[in-house]
Formats: structure tokens, sequence, C-alpha cells
């Protein structure tokens, strides 16, 4: 364990570390007992106790004495429901995805982009549904997948290098691009054709084509998708979404001209 903290909040004192802890807790997938917090924490054992203890005490998290764990509390699902509500694109864009699912009979995905990282914020699933890693709620790569990509691609040259450099370029599969270097000429193509694929590059069989949402001053704000699997289309098809895709994603873009998104959070 390191005894200084070193992680994101490291620099923004108490409340900067407390939300490294939520985080922390939030990443084990489930209820954690102390040790395994204080194996993957920098924080000093007393500090990390301490934490744990204010985070408890205000209903952020919530702890079990029987199992002695600690779960994501029932405030905190309170506050996220409301910036889902506030700060998300979903509600706005809810019946444009209701309506390109129905036409197109696959999987939709809506996303939006926090600290170089996509954010699943809504999902129609297919009428055939098909078992891949998203989930309205999740959080992905940008760098190898279709949303991501998109969003990527039509960042101003700051706003996108500093996503970039978040980026683990980890080799999912044989065709993730694992490099910047590589990842920058696929957004240049990005940028003249208006869309995105995702060519297995995530997960083996998932496919995908994605467009830009953007503000009506062009800034990126999302993206959407059409998903689905290698056994039922081929890339080249996937090509016949293009106009419907492109058209859900102006539509929501349109919608939310009159209402104040935050940004994409760059470092």
């Amino acid at each position: 364990m390191n005894t200084q903290a070193s992680g994101p909040g490291a620099g923004d004192g108490t409340v900067g570390k407390a939300l490294d802890v939520l985080d922390l807790v939030a990443a084990q997938g489930r209820p954690v007992r102390f040790a395994p917090l204080l194996d993957a924490s920098p924080l000093p054992k007393a500090t990390l106790y301490r934490l744990l203890q204010t985070l408890t005490n205000q209903g952020m998290l919530s702890f079990d004495p029987d199992t002695q764990t600690y779960a994501l509390g029932l405030r905190l699902v309170r506050l996220a429901h409301t910036a889902w509500r506030h700060s998300s694109l979903a509600p706005i864009a809810r019946p444009h995805v209701d309506a390109l699912a129905a036409k197109v009979g696959e999987t939709v995905h809506l996303a939006q982009m926090d600290a170089g990282q996509v954010i699943y914020v809504d999902k129609r699933h297919a009428s055939e549904p098909i078992e891949m890693f998203s989930q309205a709620g999740k959080v992905g790569p940008a760098y190898c997948t279709g949303v991501g990509k998109a969003m990527l691609a039509f960042m101003d040259p700051a706003r996108r290098d500093a996503a970039i450099a978040r980026q683990l370029f980890l080799a999912h599969t044989s065709a993730t691009l694992d490099t910047p270097a590589k990842l920058l000429r696929e957004l240049d193509t990005i940028r003249a054709t208006g869309l995105a694929f995702d060519r297995e590059e995530h997960e083996p069989g998932i496919i995908c084509i994605a467009a830009p949402i953007l503000s009506a001053p062009g800034r990126v704000i999302g993206a959407l998708s059409v998903t689905t699997s290698t056994s039922r289309h081929s890339l080249d098809g996937l090509t016949a979404f293009r106009p419907d895709v492109q058209a859900a994603a102006s539509a929501i873009g349109a919608a939310a001209h009159d209402w104040q998104f935050p940004t994409e959070h760059d470092t």
C-alpha cells in the first residue's frame, strides 16, 4: 500500500479524497470489506477508515454490520437519479431513441463522455436481444467503441487530446485500435464521413454504426449508435442504418438546443 495519496482527488483536499473513496467502493462491483479497500487505496489506514465512516454517516455509503462490508448508499442513488434527469441527454432523447429502435429493430445506445470515458445513459434492446458489455449507467472506453470514437472525432483538438491521454489502449480484440496513432487516423476518417464504426474492437462479434450528437454551435454533446452482431449483419450492411442514425442524432441535438448540459471533464 502507498502511504501518499496520488489519485485524481489528491490535490482537492478532503472532498477530493472522499470522492476517490466512493469511486473505489463503486469499482468493486459488490459490497466490499475494509481490507480490500485498504489494499487498493493509496490512503493511510486511519484516513481511509475516517472517510468511510464519514461517507457512511452521510448516507453516501451503507455499512452492513453482519458482513462487515461497505456498499454505495441510498443517498448516492437519489443523487444519481437526480443527475440523470438534470444532466443527461436521456430524457430529451427518449422519443428519438424509441423511434430509432422501433424502426431498425436493433440495439440503440445513447452515450455521453466524462473524463475521457463513455457513459451509456440510455439503451433500447433489439427485437432479438444479444449479450454485450454496454448497459445504461455503465462506463466504457472511448477508443474502441463506436460512440466513443464518434465523440472524440468531433471534439475540439485540446479536449480531444486530453481525452485520448486518458485511454488505456488495451487490445480487447485483434481489431482494437491499440495506439494513439491508429486512433487518430481513424478519427480523421470519422470527421470526414460523419460516422464511426465499431469493427469488433471492444467485443468479438459486436459491431455498430454511430453518429455524434452536436449542439447548435457544433459542440459534441453525445453520440448515438445502432449496435448488432456479426451473426445478423455485416459491417457493410450497417451502412443501411446511416440515414436513420444520423437523422435521430440531429433531432436529439436540436431538441437539446435550449438545455444546459455539463461539458465533459478533461482532467
